[in-house]
């Protein structure tokens, strides 16, 4: 179930949740065992081992919960960045080894399946009952709160502790997978986007020879439109792994089909359209394009029919 872009709920019974900055995935716990896979349903198990004893608790009983994978920062505030190197990671003893340098945590928040019963079709409170006594908890796992409001005072605390923003949720909402709704409302204190790579233009001065930006577009209307160019958020080492990752898609004409600025695609190197990834920017241009677009990171957990434009 996806969350909806808008404004934090004034009326009617809610409850808010905080944002983590992480990728979404859905666990399945079958007598201790567990598999993760990813919003687009890659199995991402290997890639974080320190997971496994996420299922513990239960003492065998099996599950389906919703979550998310988190990474943090030296000061405990989550980090994509830092989960950006985890995140591609599929050999087992690189992964083994990462855990060590790069852990991550996965934080619940919702039950989808319990002892042998679907639990989708119950309330949103119902559901979190059920979650907040099945005891998950440990070095990897936890159960984030949450709260009953106001919620400007868990946007604010969500502020004051670096966190993304927050997921208001309706307390009579069902669980409806694979459906962005209403019933669950996002609002974030940074504006961020999910893009689609339709190009690359070559570095300057240090980044000569290499990638220097990247080009952007978004899905419209079964093709695709263009939303800019980013230079700016990158670290080196992303910067080589982009190249391994765009040699192989590299097209001689425009992904594009609408029209595209000559003075920022003059030096293009068009690629097929199958890589997602995330910026964050200051606003939309009168042109509908990302103003003062900044890199996060590449986001294998999206398809590109997964990109939609945020309002």
């Amino acid at each position: 179930m996806l969350a909806t872009p808008g404004r934090l709920p004034e009326e009617g019974a809610w409850a808010f949740e905080f944002k983590w900055d992480g990728v979404r995935a859905i666990a399945y716990v079958d007598e201790g065992g567990i598999r993760l896979l990813s919003r687009n349903d890659r199995d991402v198990t290997v890639s974080y081992p320190e997971l496994r004893a996420v299922g513990a608790p239960l003492g065998g009983r099996r599950a389906v919960v919703d979550g998310e994978i988190v990474a943090f920062d030296d000061g405990g505030r989550p980090s994509f960045g830092a989960l950006q190197q985890r995140m591609h990671v599929i050999d087992p003893s690189k992964a083994e080894r990462l855990a060590g340098q790069v852990p991550v945590a996965y934080l619940v928040f919702d039950v989808l399946f319990l002892d042998d019963a679907m639990t989708t079709q119950a309330p949103y409170r119902e559901r979190r009952v059920l979650l907040e006594g099945l005891g998950l908890g440990g070095d990897h796992v936890a159960v984030p709160p949450s709260f009953d409001g106001p919620g400007s005072e868990v946007m604010e605390a969500s502020r004051r502790q670096g966190l993304e923003g927050v997921v208001a949720k309706r307390a009579s909402s069902t669980y409806q997978p694979g459906r962005r709704s209403r019933e669950w409302i996002k609002v974030k204190h940074a504006r961020t986007q999910e893009v689609v790579v339709v190009g690359w233009a070559p570095g300057r001065g240090r980044r000569q020879g290499a990638v220097g930006a990247l080009l952007l577009g978004l899905p419209d209307d079964g093709g695709i439109t263009y939303a800019g160019r980013v230079g700016t958020g990158f670290t080196d080492a992303a910067l080589r792994h982009l190249a391994t990752l765009l040699a192989p898609l590299e097209r001689t004409t425009s992904p594009v089909s609408g029209p595209v600025p000559s003075a920022q695609t003059a030096d293009a190197h068009w690629v097929e359209p199958r890589l997602v990834g995330e910026v964050s920017f200051s606003e939309w241009t009168s042109d509908q394009r990302l103003r003062h677009p900044s890199w996060r990171g590449l986001r294998p957990d999206k398809d590109v029919a997964d990109v939609t434009r945020e309002s």
